[in-house]
């Protein structure tokens, strides 16, 4: 209690101990009530620096072969993406979007440098750093092989290939999400297909030879014509790849990622039940047919069981943690664990939560409103996007542009 105590004073510090739980007579969170003499608030707010120019930016301070990452360097260049893509906790989350010093990063990069020969820049929005050129420049001086996190594609710039390029990497990666401008427009990933390919075109033309690809299935509105079309559209990638390799003589590959959709919490999918499991084992199965024989393109697409687990942990509250323990005492078997715990993983995971009065996560404010995120649900289900103020901005030119020449 002692460290309970402590907490309490620290912003962004919720202490389930300092709250009790009532539930109402379906199950569900009626409210959190802080306990006398705890001295705890209605609802922890999120803690966050409005600038980051007097902190160091989080990154890799012990080297092993025996980590996830081995030994690459890895550190946090820009906090926060201005994009709002409905699924994506830390897009809403780590708002306003603030740049790490260049400086700070390059003097880490440079002491890192003995330990190490990779460099991984984290962010969900890389290029929104003012001296992203600058830092990739100073990094290939170093001697670093750079790889970047994924990247946006509308930020994707011809220097900033030519530098990762430089630095010897061969690959990038990106988020097309799904293969239908519509079902993009679902999700607010603000590009089309059109935009996409223009950008792999810059990819394979300034040396890239392989490409990454992330997809989900199990999006709100989805269709059989949506999953044929990330086989179409990896297709037309795959010719735009094929382009550039014969003027090289050396086929590279392209490499996909399709998991389920898992609504997360403090997301405009966050009243939104999983797609049940039967819907979404018909999903992989047809993902695996379509993709199937296609040269030099390989997909890596994730058990329906894998995601399940992962809902239960995004969207369970508390009563989820005895199957935690049990997962940890038994290596990990997470239906065995959720059967000895004696959970209803499905109460968590299945059903709609759009009638809660609380949700299990309403303890934090995380800077959002409620109203926001319904609205956002709402355009989702138009499909209509949400532009973030680069995309506005670009907007406006554009319908100016065609005024003036109607």
């Amino acid at each position: 209690m002692v460290l309970s105590a402590a907490l309490r004073t620290t912003a962004g510090a919720p202490v389930p101990a300092f709250y009790d739980v009532q539930y109402a007579g379906d199950g569900t969170i009626a409210a959190f009530v802080p306990r006398e003499g705890t001295g705890a608030p209605p609802v922890v707010r999120k803690a966050a620096l409005k600038t980051t120019e007097a902190v160091d930016p989080p990154a890799t301070t012990i080297f092993t072969p025996d980590t996830e990452f081995g030994s690459r360097f890895l550190v946090e260049v820009v906090r926060g993406c201005a994009n709002l893509c409905r699924f994506c906790w830390a897009g809403y989350n780590y708002l306003p979007v603030r740049a790490f010093p260049k400086d700070r990063i390059l003097q880490l990069a440079e002491q890192a440098r003995p330990h190490s020969k990779r460099v991984g820049l984290v962010s969900i929005a890389l290029c929104d750093h003012p001296d992203i050129e600058e830092i990739l420049t100073r990094l290939v001086e170093m001697g670093y092989s750079i790889s970047p996190a994924s990247l946006r594609l509308d930020d994707i710039t011809a220097p900033l290939l030519r530098l990762v390029r430089q630095s010897g990497e061969k690959t990038i990666t990106i988020a097309p999400e799904t293969g239908s401008d519509r079902l993009r427009r679902v999700v607010n990933k603000t590009l089309t297909n059109d935009e996409i390919l223009e950008a792999a075109d810059m990819i394979f033309a300034s040396g890239m030879e392989n490409l990454k690809l992330y997809f989900m299935i199990g999006i709100p509105t989805e269709t059989d014509d949506d999953l044929v079309a990330i086989r179409d559209l990896t297709l037309q990638l795959r010719e735009t790849m094929m382009k550039h390799a014969k003027a090289r003589g050396h086929i590279g590959r392209i490499v996909g990622s399709v998991n389920p959709l898992v609504p997360k919490p403090g997301t405009a999918y966050q009243w939104l039940p999983m797609e049940n499991d039967r819907s979404i084992e018909r999903k992989i199965v047809r993902m695996r047919s379509l993709m199937a024989g296609i040269d030099n393109v390989y997909f890596n697409i994730k058990s329906e069981r894998h995601s399940f687990y992962q809902a239960l942990l995004s969207l369970g509250d508390r009563r989820v943690a005895p199957a935690i323990e049990a997962a940890e005492r038994n290596g990990g078997n997470w239906r065995a664990a959720v059967a000895e715990a004696g959970v209803d993983a499905d109460f968590f995971v299945f059903r709609d939560r759009s009638h809660d009065s609380v949700l299990p996560w309403d303890i934090i404010d995380g800077g959002m409103k409620d109203e926001f995120f319904r609205a956002e649900a709402d355009k989702a289900m138009r499909a209509e996007w949400t532009l973030p103020p680069k995309r506005q901005k670009e907007n406006a030119r554009l319908l100016t542009v065609l005024h003036e020449t109607s």
